[in-house]
């Protein structure tokens, strides 16, 4: 299972980066920050641009991320994606047949040892580890839950993407333009589904 073979994931936290990103040729584009009133717009959008949203349900403003902002994602907006440190939102994307990618702080090992109980009981399609410049822990993660590890967070060298992917993640997430500038050639076309 892949993005499609996109290695770079940009993540946009502006309406401007938003419509950078949906000019881009990358097909995948996270949603990071906006006002629930934007939701349905951007998703017509992106649909409209040929784009796969996936939406971070925690940085919605004005949505709760109980189990009724969970609904309203699934059954009314419905992303392609769904990022969220919540259980409840990862299971309905699940159930729902949507991606389900459960964030992960890299904060302590305690924190570290929650994260994979939480892991264990959502079965996420993808973890999103942060931040993204501690590659070491991508291949631990990896073979603790065998499921595929986006990183992302505090990327800002090409050579700190190249070291997540290198260490096992199949994507990186990053809102820095110059960076999906840079990557936006390395774009393979031969496109397997997910």
């Amino acid at each position: 299972m892949s993005f499609q073979n996109q290695r770079i994931i940009p993540a946009a936290k502006t309406i401007s980066q938003v419509d950078c990103a949906f000019s881009s040729p990358f097909e995948y584009v996270v949603l990071l920050e906006t006002h629930i009133s934007q939701l349905r717009p951007l998703k017509r959008e992106a649909e409209r641009v040929g784009k796969k949203l996936i939406i971070h349900a925690d940085l919605i403003n004005g949505l709760k991320t109980d189990n009724f902002a969970a609904d309203f994602l699934c059954n009314e907006i419905q992303p392609d994606g769904i990022i969220s440190t919540r259980s409840n939102m990862i299971m309905k994307a699940k159930e729902r047949g949507i991606l389900a990618i459960q964030r992960v702080f890299l904060i302590d090992t305690i924190a570290l040892e929650k994260s994979y109980s939480l892991i264990e009981k959502n079965a996420p399609d993808y973890i999103e580890l942060l931040p993204g410049i501690i590659p070491e822990m991508i291949q631990e993660v990896y073979e603790r839950t065998n499921i595929p590890v986006i990183t992302g967070g505090l990327i800002r060298h090409a050579e700190e993407i190249e070291r997540a992917l290198d260490a096992g993640a199949v994507a990186v997430t990053t809102s820095d333009k110059k960076l999906w500038r840079k990557f936006q050639n390395n774009i393979d076309d031969s496109r397997d589904p997910i």
